[in-house]
């Protein structure tokens, strides 16, 4: 189930609902109505800093929902576009950890599509054979659409044949509100809901492999200049270990973002997407924003989360 809201005036109106939740806070006496449990418990003792503009979706991995806003219209996502090739690549083609797969030959379209100037990509040279494993980094660190259409055709033939995959697993995650049209997202046909994109980040976040890549900070590969640095610039704050960035003058900047908080012994798995931040800017400007929301809205989580999971206690639901 999820929570849904609106903004209006700068402050979320939430419905929040918790899902298989384990936390709670005890009933009050004198036959006063128990407290809220689970999720619901939680975001009435959170005050996060909801943006304004677009949607943002946050959960916590065994509690529930905490909240959404901005509706659930579908909206063009950009790059984010990119976690569901990667769960799809993943899938069909397992890796362990540690591995590094079968060696893919570049070809001569991933080759040239290197030198575009109006799409992020990765350097590729026709020939080379890296393995399955970095090109997943090179698809997630740096955002390369021509890795993405690359690893589309060594899959399934061709982008449309890996398209069609792509909205058959979306179907199956019952992302119900989400259309692919690309394996890169650079088409703003492309769409989805924060709601939606939460989903797949539960599901991409179970993936060893996944977790690991989106993670990195930087890496390195042979044949490739240098070093190749995550767009994801919110790894370097406490707990942030994934996931992906999105942006584009039609949608805006978007980014799926998971956290990990720390309460006593226990590592709560936080995940979050934010659209649609400052659309119809530059891509520069919209990515900015959303890292700069996406980042208010962890820290403050964290803050509280471990405050309520440190004051609550379990509960049997």
């Amino acid at each position: 189930m999820r929570g849904v809201g609106a903004a209006c005036g700068g402050t979320a109106l939430l419905a929040v609902v918790g899902v298989g939740g384990w936390f709670g806070f005890p009933g009050s006496e004198d036959g006063e109505a128990p407290r809220p449990r689970g999720a619901a418990a939680i975001a009435e003792r959170l005050d996060l800093p909801w943006p304004r503009e677009g949607q943002t979706s946050i959960a916590v991995e065994g509690v529930g929902s905490l909240g959404s806003t901005g509706g659930r219209e579908p909206v063009p996502i950009a790059s984010v576009t990119k976690v569901m090739t990667a769960y799809v690549i993943l899938k069909e083609h397992p890796l362990a950890a540690g591995e590094q797969g079968p060696r893919i030959t570049v070809d001569a379209t991933a080759a040239e599509e290197s030198h575009s100037l109006s799409e992020s990509t990765a350097p590729l040279r026709e020939g080379r054979r890296p393995t399955q494993r970095q090109l997943l980094e090179l698809l997630l660190l740096p955002s390369g659409n021509n890795v993405a259409r690359l690893l589309a055709r060594w899959d399934a033939g061709s982008e449309k044949a890996f398209v069609v995959k792509m909205n058959r697993t979306a179907a199956r995650l019952g992302m119900d509100r989400t259309t692919y049209t690309g394996a890169s997202g650079i088409e703003a046909s492309t769409r989805s809901t924060a709601d939606d994109q939460l989903e797949l980040a539960r599901q991409a976040m179970k993936q060893p492999v996944l977790r690991a890549v989106v993670a990195l900070r930087s890496t390195t590969v042979p044949g490739v200049p240098g070093t190749v640095t995550n767009t994801n610039r919110l790894l370097d704050e406490p707990g942030v270990i994934g996931l992906k960035t999105g942006s584009s003058t039609p949608a805006g900047g978007n980014l799926m973002w998971a956290a990990e908080v720390t309460s006593g012994a226990r590592r709560h798995l936080v995940l979050g997407v934010v659209l649609g931040q400052r659309a119809r800017t530059t891509p520069t400007e919209g990515l900015d924003a959303a890292l700069e929301r996406s980042g208010a809205l962890i820290a403050a989580v964290r803050t509280g989360l471990f405050a309520a999971l440190r004051d609550g206690e379990r509960v049997r639901t």
